[in-house]
């Protein structure tokens, strides 16, 4: 097979194992980034076109909508964006930028969307689907119960995917390149023969989703003979390589509104591919570059169809096309390679972006080359997020990647039943006020007393607390088993699971917001004098009397609160059944809607005030962190990660420039030495701002200044014009590190 000429021989040969094929033939790379070359002249024209298009878009907010086709890998037109010019060829429909209507997700938010931008749905597919076609959204809403939806409805659990593809799903995008498609097709139809048995509802389910994914494997190669493009053999050289590994993402763009959808792992395995071209001269350093930017262009225009309410809880129109980037193996042989340098470097040759979502698997180990290199780009772009490698490699192996922020999967072997997250401070004001929402002033747990006393009593609080904990986790699990029941039903990802292994290990992935203020909340209950004031018998609001420990300042006494808490909910979560098994997991992690949660929740007992927003992830409240910036990342460290929350803890942190150091070269090394020691505390996700405070009220108030500026916000980057007003007030009223 030419496709793997001169390639070491392995298991990978015999079986589909993209991992084993890696670690035999790629190249550390030990140098510094002077070997990068600058954008070519066709990539700079490419990329010239997409900046009028962004720029139109922008303006717009949506540039079009194909209302006349419902969403499928291969029922678009070929598109392009310069067709003479494109080295990587391959759009989600038939031009840059236009939107796809995914109507399996549901009919309802398809009205919504379309309305939102003045677009109409094509009559037919408003017919077939309003009197032929049962959506995931209608089959989650036919079942839910009345204890689900009263929990939604005041804001205890938000950001279910419910009523949107619920994403979070890595294809092994590689396997195509690697085996081709009638290599892929061949292995699941073995699968295929060999699922027999007695016929169970799970063994059934299986046979017909392993026949969907041959189908899908097919559409595939359908897709890429529209362009001219044969994928049914293993790619030749380093530019199938990167196509078919794009055209494989395409496919789940294509097919699925996925709330993150993301790239997976593919640095180590191009950069395979690029080496025997450059070393029997069929390709150049130059020319690599150009592949690779072309490649990233293609992702950064990766576009949904979403509702402005979406918007609201997910800002800033992001895709989360995460990229997961260097590494180690489990032999202790780091995985930076030249493409890993050569991605980054697309955020010189393009301009600073927030998509691809660039995450460096961070190890102590990694050369202080790529080190610094990063640092520099963090410096200059804030566009790249940090995930310990140490912490995750011994849980997850050497093949793993990262889905939206900080969920860690092993690719084609793992996939995830993602489940937004419930609100731990509205709990609390739940168990203070006998179950009767704060707010809408609705009963929405039963068997809760009101607490009546003057002052509150931290053991009192604490118990009725975790006893609101114990129900909400039965109503929050409640709810993922439905959603992911119907999902499979209704909007099965096809062409996504078909570059999995077809017996899959899948978790199901919770996630909790307001840890801070609760910790804080409970804090001062405990150490200071919390008096509630009540209206009609709900308290509203508090008086605090006293000084009390905040979590942010490495002071214990409050940090253990804060893990007391994330241990509660997530025993409590893992005391249910789940839909197929699924291994329960939980993140700390908001997005943006830590702001949504605030406006849901009223004054909490920490001296937060009704509608303010909680602080996003696993971060200290706004300002809070007074301590310095290390006492803070050692809150934040002593979150445990695998015992509660496997699917990740998000930290966003921003420190401004003169902190860091007086120079570029000081800068970056501090940045490296703050990494290595955050990480060194089994820590697991740093987002990394380095910028001032009037940098952001300036753009604020002067976006034609900052057009291109880009800032971490939890867990993915965004534009920091692409934020609303009240957005960008919250981010700017977070700390900002002044001292180490």
């Amino acid at each position: 097979m030419t496709g793997w000429e001169n390639f070491k021989k392995g298991n990978w040969q015999n079986e589909i194992d993209v991992s084993n094929f890696i670690k035999l033939n790629y190249k550390p790379y030990d140098g510094d980034e002077n070997f990068l070359e600058s954008k070519t002249d066709k990539t700079d024209k490419i990329w010239n076109e997409c900046k009028k298009l962004l720029k139109e878009e922008f303006k717009k907010h949506v540039l079009d909508i194909d209302v006349k086709q419902m969403s499928g890998i291969d029922v678009y037109k070929p598109g392009y964006i310069c067709k003479e010019d494109d080295c990587i060829v391959g759009l989600q429909t038939d031009k840059p930028l236009k939107r796809i209507v995914n109507p399996y997700g549901g009919i309802r938010m398809v009205y919504n969307e379309l309305k939102a931008y003045n677009y109409e749905l094509d009559k037919d597919v408003d017919k077939y689907f309003n009197e032929y076609r049962k959506t995931h959204n209608q089959g989650v809403f036919d079942v839910y119960t009345d204890d689900i939806r009263k929990a939604r409805h005041v804001g205890l659990l938000t950001g279910l995917p419910d009523a949107y593809g619920r994403g979070r799903i890595i294809g092994d995008y590689r396997r195509i390149a690697l085996y081709g498609i009638d290599r892929l097709i061949e292995e699941k139809q073995k699968d295929l023969k060999n699922l027999k048995g007695i016929m169970t509802d799970e063994l059934i389910r299986q046979r017909e989703e392993v026949s969907e994914q041959i189908k899908a494997l097919n559409k595939i190669k359908n897709m890429g003979l529209s362009y001219n493009i044969d994928m049914s053999k293993p790619a030749k050289n380093a530019k199938e390589a990167i196509q078919f590994t794009y055209f494989g993402y395409l496919a789940a763009v294509k097919e699925n509104n996925g709330a993150a959808e993301s790239l997976g792992r593919v640095d180590a395995f191009l950069d395979i591919y690029i080496n025997r071209d450059i070393k029997n001269n069929k390709l150049t350093e130059k020319k690599a570059q150009e592949l690779i930017d072309n490649f990233i262009i293609k992702l950064r225009l990766i576009r949904h169809l979403r509702t402005p309410e979406y918007d609201e809880l997910f800002s800033g129109d992001p895709t989360w096309v995460t990229c997961s980037i260097a590494g180690m193996t489990k032999e202790k042989k780091h995985m930076v390679t030249k493409t890993s340098y050569r991605i980054i470097h697309t955020l010189t040759n393009l301009d600073t972006s927030p998509e691809p979502n660039m995450t460096i698997l961070w190890s102590k180990h990694l050369p202080d080359n790529f080190k610094k290199y990063c640092a520099k780009m963090s410096i200059e772009t804030d566009a790249i997020q940090y995930e310990n490698d140490d912490l995750m490699r011994p849980i997850y192996g050497d093949d793993y990647a990262i889905a939206c922020c900080v969920s860690a999967m092993r690719v084609g072997k793992d996939m995830q039943f993602f489940g937004a997250r419930c609100n731990l401070a509205k709990s609390l004001l739940l168990a203070l006020n006998g179950g009767i929402d704060e707010t809408k002033r609705e009963k929405v747990l039963d068997n809760i007393d009101k607490m009546n006393d003057e002052i509150l009593d931290y053991s009192k609080v604490k118990k009725a607390y975790f006893k609101v904990l114990e129900d909400v986790a039965e109503i929050y699990s409640s709810a993922m088993n439905i959603i992911h029941y119907m999902h499979d039903k209704y909007a099965y990802e096809s062409s996504q699971m078909a570059l999995h292994d077809t017996q899959v290990h899948r978790y199901m992935a919770y996630g909790v917001a307001g840890l801070s203020v609760a910790a804080d909340s409970l804090s001062a209950i405990k150490y200071a004098k919390v008096k509630p004031i009540r209206e009609d018998g709900i308290t509203v609001d508090f008086e605090i009397e006293g000084d009390f420990p905040k979590y942010g300042n490495d002071d214990d006494r409050v940090d253990d609160i804060a893990v007391e808490i994330l241990d509660k909910i997530s025993s409590e979560l893992k005391k249910h059944q789940t839909y197929r098994n699924a291994e329960t997991t939980m993140s700390v992690l908001t997005i943006t809607s830590n702001i949504v949660y605030g406006e849901k929740t009223g004054s909490t007992p920490d001296g937060r005030k009704a509608k303010m927003p909680f602080a996003p992830g696993a971060n200290p409240m706004h300002g809070r962190d007074s301590s310095g910036a290390l006492s803070s990342l050692n809150s934040v460290a002593k979150l445990p990660y695998e015992k509660c929350c496997k699917d990740g803890i998000s930290n966003t942190f921003s420190i401004t420039p003169n902190t860091l150091g007086e120079n570029l070269e000081i800068q970056k090394q501090n940045l490296v030495n703050l990494l290595d020691g955050y990480f060194s505390k089994n820590a697991h996700h740093l987002n990394v701002n380095v910028l001032n405070r009037q940098t952001l009220i300036d753009a604020m108030n002067n976006p034609e200044k900052y057009p291109l500026l880009t800032i971490r916000v939890s867990g993915y980057s965004v534009r920091f014009n692409r934020l609303t007003k009240k957005q960008q007030k919250e981010v700017i009223e977070r700390t900002f590190h002044e001292k180490m």
